[in-house]
């Protein structure tokens, strides 16, 4: 008697497990992209105390005529004139006589008179940062809050298939049972380390 074909094979199979393993297929293809995105952003989040994920400061030096120290405003003004910058300042701060600082909204100029040197900051999105974090924050809200919540139900058909696939020790009554509870195990013990004890 020869091996029996895929066909006879796949036919011993409970019908309630062909369902779960093509959903699980299916959803795993589906959420593929959004589980790299809410990945990617979620480590660049996890560590916001170390840097800012969206937001990077590129600083330009510029040099200029130096000119005397007179009054705030005057220097403001006259600072603005050498840099050509976009009319006057939202605010200044003078921490020196020669030194003054002039704030733009989201960017600033720290400027030394005397020496006539000027440090010019501003914000850059991050490439690629900016964007995923945009969606994994729901800053867009509306529509994208929809696609959100069903990707969520996408993930929790995933753990919720995954778990019935494998029968037998390597499913969730051998080994799998394990995994499930170590997995469960770890937020339990920071929740307990970090909130009640």
């Amino acid at each position: 008697m020869g091996s029996a074909t895929p066909a006879a094979a796949g036919a011993g199979r409970k019908p309630w497990r062909r369902w779960i393993v093509a959903i699980h297929r299916d959803a795993g293809y589906l959420c593929a992209a959004l589980t790299v995105v809410y990945a990617v952003s979620g480590i660049a989040v996890n560590h916001i105390h170390g840097w800012n994920p969206n937001y990077r400061i590129v600083r330009e030096e510029r040099r200029f005529e130096p000119i005397p120290v007179t009054s705030k405003d005057e220097m403001a003004a006259r600072i603005v004139e050498l840099l050509d910058l976009p009319g006057p300042p939202r605010d200044s701060f003078r921490s020196k006589p020669e030194k003054i600082a002039l704030f733009y909204d989201g960017w600033s100029v720290e400027a030394d008179v005397v020496a006539g040197k000027a440090a010019i900051e501003r914000p850059r999105e991050r490439a690629v940062f900016a964007d995923v974090n945009f969606l994994h924050l729901n800053r867009a809200r509306g529509l994208w809050t929809w696609v959100a919540d069903l990707y969520a139900v996408g993930l929790a058909l995933l753990a919720g298939t995954g778990i019935f696939i494998l029968k037998g020790r390597q499913g969730l009554g051998g080994r799998g049972k394990w995994l499930v509870a170590a997995g469960l195990g770890v937020p339990l013990a920071f929740l307990l380390v970090l909130r009640w004890i």
